[in-house]
């Protein structure tokens, strides 16, 4: 399983994601879930992948592919107009990917080799957006009233994000913001792990911003992590106590 969020503020995009890929007693592995293609001053895009591997890694491998054969009839994820087509792009290589792999291999059924993806960037010309892709191809994008999108095992880590989130959030609080909700999630659940990969995008720039690689032996996530925790004891310790248990003579 994994965990991946982006978050849409005023002041541009934030990204991360975990990189646990299996989670067994004694086979635990990591891998990469955050890809980006840049060209400054013309465009910044990020990907987060979650669900099969092998058909996100092949999704990515296809777009990466395209780009070298440019010129050719398939679109390139450099040369898309618009974040609207690289969307489309993403989602129509997802949905051939799993159809192939589904009818090559002989299998009945798609839905084991699904893929969900968060897209994320601006292209020079356009806006700043990001949307949510499907496994069928389809896709939504981020809007005021929904403004982060959440793939992989996001139960444990969204209350935090419902509550907290503030669109005039700087980086640097958002960082916060994102690190507890993983922080929750990495508790709750063994197939979400550390290290996790975090990078910001400044509305505008046509670049990447900040990126970071957090370890279990960062100062300050583990300083965030015990923070939390002591925060909700405390917080827990001063909520009043339910007094309608009393029993009946």
């Amino acid at each position: 399983m994994t965990y991946c969020v982006g978050l849409r503020l005023r002041r541009g995009l934030m990204f991360m994601s975990d990189t646990r890929t299996n989670a067994g007693v004694d086979n635990v592995s990591s891998f990469k879930k955050m890809y980006t293609w840049e060209r400054k001053g013309d465009r910044l895009i990020t990907l987060l992948s979650a669900g099969n591997l092998a058909t996100t890694q092949t999704v990515v491998s296809m777009l990466e592919e395209r780009h070298k054969t440019a010129g050719e009839r398939d679109p390139d994820i450099y040369e898309v107009p618009s974040m609207f087509q690289a969307a489309k792009l993403v989602g129509d290589t997802v949905r051939s990917v799993i159809r192939e792999i589904a009818v090559g291999g002989g299998f009945k059924s798609e839905s084991s080799f699904g893929a969900t993806f968060i897209l994320g960037g601006q292209i020079a010309g356009g806006e700043s957006r990001m949307y949510l892709i499907y496994p069928e191809g389809n896709f939504i994008e981020a809007t005021d009233d929904n403004p982060f999108f959440q793939i992989g095992e996001h139960k444990y880590g969204k209350p935090i994000l419902v509550r907290a989130y503030d669109p005039d959030m700087s980086f640097e609080e958002a960082a916060k913001l994102l690190i507890v909700s993983f922080d929750s999630t990495l508790k709750s659940n063994l197939s979400v792990g550390l290290p996790l990969d975090m990078q910001t995008y400044e509305t505008g720039s046509l670049k990447r911003g900040a990126e970071k690689r957090l370890l279990a032996s960062d100062p300050y996530y583990q300083a965030i992590s015990d923070g939390w925790s002591e925060a909700l004891r405390q917080a827990f310790q001063h909520l009043p106590n339910y007094e309608g248990l009393e029993q009946a003579d």
